[in-house]
């Protein structure tokens, strides 16, 4: 199985299908933040990161420019994944409350977390034939965690994206929308839940806090 994970990493940290978002990537990591001026970019797609036997996957529409693109790691090393994990922590589903960086002895517990989108696209809005290129490596991320029982979409456009790829791959026709903690049955006995997404404007605004947050986490592994 690990064998199995490591091949899949190398296939899609080795791609370079979407000349677009290969740009994007390049021209990130040339115009770095200031705060990370003496950093050096991953500038690579971004692979699924956690337990590969867990029951419960996480999905994010794509890897943030100065977050997953800098440090090689989904959700790490931005103000996203610091609210992230201090949910995942209370959650008792990660083994600390940050994830700042990939060798920073981060652990999931019956969790993986990945990206629906491998690449920052250019104003986190990626094409159709960007999704379908990526939707390859999804599948095959998805087939790898056998133990699979509930979707966490971080978001709508991940929920939009998710749903999207249940039709074309499994014929998935029902119509459904987005909502915080509502919940579908999908193709495979998989559960799909609507959470929003961990982002500093929608922690600013008050539509999620951590007690929000982590209550949908907690919920899902009681039921699971």
């Amino acid at each position: 199985m690990i064998s199995n994970f490591e091949n899949l990493k190398k296939q899609i940290i080795n791609c370079r299908k979407c000349p677009r978002l290969i740009k994007f990537r390049k021209k990130i990591v040339k115009n770095k933040r200031k705060q990370f001026i003496d950093q050096k970019y991953w500038g690579k797609p971004i692979t699924g990161f956690g337990d590969i036997n867990a029951q419960i996957l996480f999905v994010g529409l794509a890897p943030a420019a100065h977050g997953g693109t800098r440090t090689g790691r989904v959700f790490t090393g931005d103000k996203s994944s610091d609210f992230l994990y201090k949910c995942l922590h209370k959650a008792n589903i990660s083994n600390k409350n940050k994830s700042n960086h990939i060798n920073d002895g981060l652990k999931l517990k019956n969790a993986f977390i990945t990206a629906a989108l491998k690449c920052v696209p250019p104003e986190d809005k990626p094409n159709k034939d960007e999704i379908t290129n990526c939707s390859k490596f999804f599948q095959k991320e998805i087939n790898l965690l056998k133990n699979l029982k509930v979707v966490v979409a971080l978001g709508k456009i991940a929920f939009d994206t998710c749903v999207n790829f249940y039709k074309i791959n499994y014929g998935f026709s029902e119509k459904i929308k987005f909502g915080h903690n509502l919940k579908y049955k999908l193709p495979n006995n998989i559960t799909l839940v609507g959470c929003y997404h961990p982002s500093p404007r929608n922690v600013n605004t008050g539509r999620i806090n951590e007690k929000k947050m982590t209550d949908l986490f907690k919920n899902i592994l009681k039921k699971i």
